[in-house]
């Protein structure tokens, strides 16, 4: 659950950073990269049990 929150809050980081701040540097892509594979490992650990 903690990898999929990151996913959200670097995917919308990253999108105010492209959109609002128009900014077209090395580290706002570097934030969607690290946003995929947050999400990419979220999905691979699956469901942690309890």
């Amino acid at each position: 659950m903690m990898f999929l929150a990151l996913f959200f809050v670097f995917l919308i980081c990253w999108i105010f950073g492209w959109v609002i701040f128009h900014v077209t540097g090395g580290l706002i892509h570097a934030l969607l990269v690290v946003a995929v594979i947050a999400l990419v490992w979220h999905f691979v650990r699956g469901r942690a049990v309890v």
